[in-house]
């Protein structure tokens, strides 16, 4: 009973200090320097020995500029135990403080010295030390001794953080790797770490650096770690040829599948390289993948190819699609590339019957899955709203709520409910389904329902009529039946006769989309500037310009003026959601090679 009693009493003593130590240095970071003082003096008193305590104390009189007090109680210190190094860097850096430069080396070489050999947690304590006070170089060399004198201990991750810092980029990789072929685990930590030095740019010095080493590596280990790590590199350049030679090494290495190469297409695809695309998935196409693989491979060419397509092209990827249901069948194997296919004949060739009519086939030939009749039914409504049958694609989206209840698909299709009601001007019930939307598990269609509510409720409330909102609709439904000029003069409707009415930022906007598909850059450049200038307090001037920084960067060859329109997002719009890459792309047009 005594020894429980005892217990209890110890650990209520613990926490008691714990909250003191930790009231201390609130007070420290407060500035309040002598009710630090206080509360550290007690602690060290009742335990002289512990060295938070001593360090706590000793920093309380440096604030306070009470030198002569720190002095004494770091050389008590270090008297009793002069192989404390950790407290002879502490006893430097005192006398830096005041400004000794000299006699702070002194003490910082002297604990350089202090052990002949460094065991692991002697030099972990004695560098971090050193790194406390930015003494790079110290906490280097002992990190260096540490790994040197204990065979098998790791530093590598603390020591390329230190070589990063000090800009010896060709040790910092080389720490990297050596920790990545220790612990393959650490392979995406360090490439977000890498990210910090290379750029797109393949004549950056740290790209050059890496890739020479790297290179070097392979030749002397060839270990797939290093293909690995240089396809990351390409792919950072955007050299998407160079990292597939590294990919397609990695797997005939490894044979463990083909899906880095896929994601490899789609990162092509994603920067508009087809051609690239097109030769890995060609590729993927001449293995032994199965034939799921191989479809995914058609599926995501041809559509990169219609999306990115014009008119003379539609013949070409016609025959495509039909090749490919010739090899593969028109089943429910394929029935993803069929959806796809129907799509292009309604959405690009305008041939929304056949469309329409080659979905319907697949229904009544094929005995699909309630999910698989459900995206078959979602493309058929999404053609009838193409060609303004709205009651009959309200019809078919409501089967598909029904059939799949709380599944993405069904909210998807609550949410062109919506969008189909706007379209045809039933805004209340429109506004009636994006309420239920707003709470969405999915983010983005949360957010799109977010976005839609607000044009119907912010233009409802100006105008009771309606009138803006009307012909705002009737533009949406234009440019999603692609009829993009028409659109655009619908829009311009708005900004000639609702001049200074709530809406007209979101027209400028969706102008300023649909002139960059008719790649008019310079009458979009005119739409983000004026909602900058007539609405820079209000929703969507980050839009304008984040959209006006990628329009100067990748359009108008003009990248200072995209360094000066990602700024006020950096600078300005900090929650936004375009701050992490307006940040990224600004830092690249600086030419950073280190954050």
């Amino acid at each position: 009973m005594r020894f429980g009693f005892l217990y209890i009493f110890l650990l209520l003593c613990s926490l008691s200090f714990s909250q003191s130590e930790q009231l201390a240095k609130n007070y420290i970071e407060q500035g309040q320097y002598e009710k630090a003082l206080t509360i550290y003096k007690r602690l060290y008193e009742r335990n002289p020995n512990r060295m938070n305590y001593i360090l706590g104390l000793v920093e309380a009189h440096q604030e306070l500029e009470q030198f002569n007090e720190a002095e004494k109680i770091l050389r008590s210190k270090i008297d009793n135990n002069s192989t404390n190094a950790q407290l002879i860097v502490e006893l430097g850096h005192h006398y830096e403080l005041q400004g000794q430069q000299e006699q702070a080396q002194t003490y910082y070489q002297r604990a350089l010295e202090t052990y002949d050999n460094f065991n692991y947690n002697q030099a972990f304590s004695l560098a971090q030390t050193f790194e406390k006070y930015n003494l790079l170089d110290e906490a280097a060399i002992v990190y260096e001794k540490g790994m040197m004198n204990n065979p098998g201990s790791n530093f590598h991750l603390q020591l390329a953080k230190i070589y990063g810092e000090q800009g010896k980029l060709e040790k910092m990789f080389n720490s990297y790797i050596a920790l990545v072929l220790l612990q393959p685990n650490y392979v995406n930590v360090i490439q977000r770490n890498f990210s910090q030095y290379i750029t797109e740019d393949p004549l950056n010095e740290a790209n050059i650096i890496f890739r020479k080493l790297l290179i070097k590596k392979l030749q002397q280990n060839p270990d797939v770690i290093f293909n690995k790590m240089l396809s990351w590199l390409f792919i950072q350049q955007k050299d998407f040829k160079k990292a597939f030679i590294q990919e397609k090494a990695i797997y005939k290495r490894q044979n463990e599948g083909v899906q880095s190469i896929i994601d490899l297409a789609r990162i092509a695809i994603s920067e508009r390289d087809i051609k690239s695309a097109t030769e890995i998935l060609d590729y993927i196409l001449s293995t032994d993948a199965n034939e799921d693989i191989k479809l995914t491979a058609h599926k995501i060419i041809l559509k990169a190819k219609v999306d990115q397509a014009e008119k003379k092209d539609y013949e070409e990827i016609n025959k495509q699609y039909l090749n490919v249901f010739e090899n593969y069948g028109k089943s429910r194997e394929t029935i993803s590339l069929q959806v796809d296919y129907a799509h292009f004949l309604a959405f690009n060739q305008d041939k929304k019957k056949e469309g329409i009519a080659f979905l319907k086939d697949l229904i009544d030939r094929e005995p699909l899955s309630r999910f698989q009749i459900s995206r078959v039914k979602m493309e058929i409504a999404d053609i009838l709203v193409l060609d303004q049958k709205f009651n009959e694609a309200l019809i078919y989206y409501t089967q598909v709520q029904n059939a799949l209840k709380n599944n993405f698909l069904a909210q998807d299709a609550r949410f062109k409910v919506a969008k189909t009601s706007y379209y045809k001007g039933d805004f209340e019930w429109a506004q009636i389904q994006l309420d239920v939307l707003k709470s969405s598990t999915s983010q983005l269609i949360a957010n799109d329902a977010m976005e839609l509510s607000l044009i119907i409720s912010d233009n409802s409330f100006e105008d009771s009529t309606q009138t803006a909102l009307k012909i705002f609709a009737k533009a949406d439904l234009l440019a999603y039946q692609n009829k993009n000029q028409e659109a655009i003069a619908m829009y311009e409707r708005i900004l000639t006769d609702h001049k200074g009415e709530k809406i007209e930022d979101e027209a400028f906007l969706r102008q300023a989309k649909l002139y960059e598909k008719e790649q008019l850059f310079d009458k979009a450049k005119v739409n983000y500037l004026k909602i900058i200038e007539f609405y820079n307090t209000d929703i969507l001037v980050d839009d304008a310009y984040y959209w006006l920084a990628e329009l100067y960067a990748n359009e108008l060859g003009e990248p200072e003026k995209a360094k000066e329109f990602y700024e006020k997002i950096i600078f300005n719009h900090a929650d936004s959601i375009y701050f992490v890459e307006a940040r990224k792309k600004y830092r690249a047009l600086r030419g950073d090679a280190i954050n």
